[in-house]
């Protein structure tokens, strides 16, 4: 293969991107120096580019590299993915318009403002912003993964030295020039690369389910080619058919918990076009549904395979896509998914960036300017780019997709305060923020239990708690929110009984 021609094209098509990028500034124009308008484009995004933007947040890295890759490496519940991802628009249909109408009348732009009114503390705003900001730097650092995934096979195909060097040198350019334009255009430049990256991705999509199966034999030799696999292969191997389940349904829960899906949400124009754009979005799970299978395809492959093992199992996708392609579709292919983890990861510094300085700066700081409450932000996101880069050196990339389940724990034990307090006034705020902190400490235990006792690994490999009964493996996810609920819902309960109700004086108001 001209691998020269591969580079050529991924540089040309980078650039075009960066363009967009910088040029988005102009793009309904509106004033950058109010976080309103650099952090939600406005509020006023419609059906269709709401779509592509919030589709931005599920067509990522972790579709394209992590779940393809799970599925390689461990099996058939991985496929959790697609189930989740259906369940999820429903969560979204029912919770996202509400938080829309309270955001619009109050002029959030978090939903931890939201929590802040709710429950008249700045405690446990500061608590919630706090878990939000944590659970989405392994995010970030997972679509860090997925193009660095793309840049070893394209380098290394390239070069026969100093390519991890050239690869993290490429990472870092990458991640300077998304800052520059993240901070000159806001969600503005998300919005508009989101449109060209989706176009390469479901054209990647669609071309790669149709022709590799072809070139390799059918789908049936790629699943006959199958090892015997952790999960089951094809089928699910029954001792993890709860923690199918579990993961599933708590992925659906987690994924509008997370600050950039809200954000997204948010910049919405009306609660028309936000229900208009997410009846839209099953368009994604189907396409996810068919990334999936790329996990499958590779072991049909003699010619993945031998990528996959020069490089490891996180390029099982770009590898496929590298033994059967030219070099122009390669190009364009790896591009998609490169930019696939670059527009995430500017929404989701942008969110990260606006809890920080909204929801735990400005309320210890009183004197703080509309004009210097979006400046803030625009460094912090730069900020929490690079620390999120920082990740890649910490974590090995095999462990990618346990990295963000580990978010999914962490983000999970905001749904009290977030979600049920969408619907009801009776829970009570300390009662929260010890359901907050009974989950955590009860999520995070299991997790290192799991890891380091159950399993004797030295990294983080699962996100499964084993039970020695039918129960089987367990999504650590839904054991740690089913304790924060208990403690929540029943000490809001105590509280609420125990509290001495406001009796209203003989002639203080009310009938006579």
């Amino acid at each position: 293969m001209n691998n020269i021609e591969v580079v050529l094209v991924f540089v040309s098509l980078f650039v075009l991107f960066v363009a967009l990028g910088f040029w988005s500034s102009r793009f309904r124009k509106g004033d950058l120096s109010d976080l309103g308008e650099w952090a939600l484009a406005g509020r006023r995004l419609g059906s269709y580019l709401a779509w592509f933007l919030i589709g931005a947040d599920l067509y990522t890295a972790y579709t394209f590299i992590a779940i393809p890759e799970s599925v390689f490496l461990k099996g058939a519940v991985f496929y959790y993915a697609v189930p989740y991802v259906g369940m999820t628009f429903g969560v979204a249909m029912v919770t996202m318009p509400r938080l829309w109408k309270m955001a619009k009348t109050n002029n959030y732009v978090t939903a931890v403002d939201m929590v802040r009114d709710k429950f008249n503390s700045r405690t446990l705003a500061l608590i919630i912003a706090l878990t939000g900001i944590v659970a989405e730097l392994p995010y970030i650092a997972l679509q860090i993964y997925g193009m660095q995934a793309v840049l070893t096979v394209m380098i290394g195909q390239l070069v026969t030295s100093n390519a991890a060097t050239l690869t993290e040198i490429s990472l870092i350019i990458a991640f300077i020039i998304l800052a520059a334009f993240t901070f000159t255009s806001g969600l503005r430049g998300a919005v508009v690369t989101a449109v060209m990256k989706d176009v390469i991705i479901f054209t990647t999509v669609i071309v790669v389910i149709v022709l590799v199966p072809i070139y390799i034999g059918g789908f049936g030799h790629a699943i006959s080619s199958l090892p015997k696999l952790p999960t089951g292969g094809a089928t699910l191997a029954p001792l993890y058919l709860n923690g199918f389940v579990s993961l599933s349904i708590m992925s659906a829960l987690a994924l509008y918990l997370y600050p950039h899906a809200i954000n997204g949400v948010l910049s919405t124009s009306s609660t028309k076009k936000l229900r208009m754009s997410t009846a839209l979005l099953p368009i994604y799970g189907v396409g996810l549904a068919l990334l999936a299978l790329f996990g499958l395809l590779v072991y049909g492959s003699s010619k993945a395979l031998a990528l996959v093992h020069m490089y490891g199992v996180v390029t099982a996708v770009p590898s496929l896509i590298y033994a059967y392609f030219p070099p122009w579709f390669v190009g364009f292919a790896f591009l998609g998914i490169f930019i696939g983890g670059l527009v995430p990861a500017s929404i989701m510094a942008i969110s990260q960036a606006n809890l920080l300085t909204r929801n735990v700066i400005k309320p210890y700081y009183s004197k703080m300017t509309a004009k210097t409450e979006a400046r803030m932000s625009k460094y912090f996101s730069v900020m929490f780019k690079f620390i999120a880069l920082a990740f890649i050196f910490l974590i090995q990339a095999t462990y990618s997709l346990q990295l963000q389940l580990v978010g999914g724990i962490i983000v999970l034990q905001t749904l009290p305060a977030i979600f049920l307090a969408l619907y009801t006034k009776k829970l009570e705020k300390w009662s929260v923020g010890v359901g907050w902190a009974a989950g955590m400490i009860t999520g995070l235990t299991m997790l290192l239990y799991a890891n380091f006792v159950q399993f004797k690994f030295t990294s983080l490999a699962t996100t499964f708690f084993k039970f020695n009964t039918p129960l089987g493996f367990l999504y650590v996810g839904l054991i740690a929110l089913v304790v924060n609920l208990l403690v929540t819902v029943v000490g809001s309960a105590v509280v609420g009984v125990a509290r001495p109700q406001k009796v209203t004086a003989p002639g203080a108001g009310g009938k006579k």
